[in-house]
């Protein structure tokens, strides 16, 4: 069992620390948060700092589920001290400090990892298998949601600055890589977003190669789905919520299947290889076209 240390323990962690308890390849072996409150409870040792958590030793991975804001400056440090590290998407807040991580990971002969929840859930993927080799014309990945719902006491998610943006920051990511799962590397070729007066994006449509991604964080209610138009003219749907009645019930299973995948990145080590930087890449790209006014 591979001994792993989490960093940040807001509102994902507990999916993590859920999903451990039925890992094949990891153990939990300590945590990280600045709230001391909520270092209790866990069994583990528990530090303040990042910095003190890597200097006590004894990890052979790291998650970082800290605020976007601080992704950078976690995985530089983990990656700097010849650790594999998992990042809550987005890999970082500026392509800038994505690609020097992915250089970092590359020289440190680790793996970067970013987690897309989204690529493991279960209709998602009887989607994909029931498409098999059929072509596909088209598809649509929406990612709707009133934002206020789902963040908990991470208030930092309404902050522009320390969220990296808006929707299309956080959330954009997760439907991006679902893109990216059916139709491969695809590029931006429109985009419209739409801010509230504090800056932060509430609403966007990314335009792609065969693909629309629809964002909203003022949306009342949640749907998460895709919907496919294969060559033929037939159209599949998934539905990332059916069957999980609970709120957030499907991110379970979604997260069980992160630390799999992360698993096979540690083992993989440098090889490894994901889409966090290229999400990057389109996020950045999709802000520059559509500047702040």
């Amino acid at each position: 069992m591979m001994r792993l240390g989490i960093v940040g323990l807001g509102v994902i962690s507990r999916f993590y620390l859920a999903a451990l308890e039925r890992s094949p390849d990891f153990t939990l072996a300590a945590v990280c948060d600045r709230d001391p409150a909520a270092l209790a409870g866990h069994g583990v040792p528990g530090y303040r700092d990042h910095r003190e958590l890597l200097a006590a030793g004894g990890l052979d991975a790291v998650v970082v589920t800290a605020p976007n804001d601080v992704h950078a400056i976690v995985c530089r440090d983990v990656l700097d001290a010849g650790l594999p590290v998992c990042v809550e998407k987005p890999l970082a807040t500026t392509l800038a400090d994505g690609r020097e991580l992915a250089d970092l990971a590359a020289r440190r002969q680790v793996a970067l990892f970013t987690a897309f929840h989204r690529r493991y859930n279960s209709n998602v993927l009887a989607l994909r298998d029931k498409i098999g080799d059929a072509a596909i014309e088209s598809m649509t990945v929406r990612y709707l949601e009133q934002i206020e719902e789902h963040v908990g006491h991470d208030r930092w998610y309404l902050d522009a600055a320390r969220c990296g943006g808006g929707c299309v920051a956080d959330n954009g990511p997760n439907a991006l890589d679902l893109v990216r799962l059916f139709l491969g590397p695809v590029a931006l070729r429109g985009v419209r977003i739409d801010r509230d007066g504090t800056g932060v994006d509430r609403q966007a449509v990314l335009a792609l190669d065969r693909a629309t991604v629809e964002l909203d964080w003022s949306f009342p209610g949640e749907v998460k789905d895709v919907e496919v138009r294969l060559g033929d003219g037939s159209v599949l749907h998934a539905d990332m919520l059916a069957g999980y009645r609970e709120f957030k019930e499907s991110l379970r299973h979604e997260y069980e299947g992160v630390l799999r995948e992360f698993a096979e990145a540690v083992r993989s080590g440098a090889a490894w290889s994901d889409g966090g930087l290229a999400a990057l890449s389109i996020v950045d790209e999709a802000y520059r076209r559509e500047p702040y006014a």
